[in-house]
């Protein structure tokens, strides 16, 4: 397994952009594909975007598609989201997490899941 420590998150207004990052420790990232997934109070978790271990597939929540961009880079153990257009909606803590499957979505699908950081975008 790989330990996940997710930075970044913060208190900004609607419209603004934020990257948060997710660093792996573990040899094996590689071999991972690496999901996001938020949870608001007194909701699910909800899918945010996933990318393959290659970087070569990339899919994204309804909610993000067209505003946040996963992206990855093997050779520093991390995987970013970058957020564009945020929107108050978009609050929540954002977790990182790992799968062995190729193109994970649901929470089951994943093995790893790092502490979280929170995204507070206010109106």
């Amino acid at each position: 397994q790989v330990q996940l420590v997710e930075s970044g998150g913060g208190l900004l207004q609607a419209g603004g952009s934020l990257r948060v990052s997710c660093a792996a420790s573990g040899r094996t990232f590689s071999s991972y594909s690496m999901g996001w997934f938020r949870q608001a109070p007194g909701k699910e978790r909800e899918f945010v975007a996933c990318i393959s271990w290659s970087g070569g597939r990339t899919y994204y929540g309804d909610s993000v598609k067209g505003r946040f961009t996963i992206s990855r880079d093997n050779a520093k153990n991390t995987v970013l989201l970058q957020m564009n257009s945020l929107k108050p909606e978009d609050t929540a803590v954002y977790f990182c997490a790992a799968s062995p499957n190729l193109v994970p979505r649901v929470p089951s699908d994943f093995s790893s899941w790092g502490q979280g950081t929170q995204v507070t975008v206010s109106s």
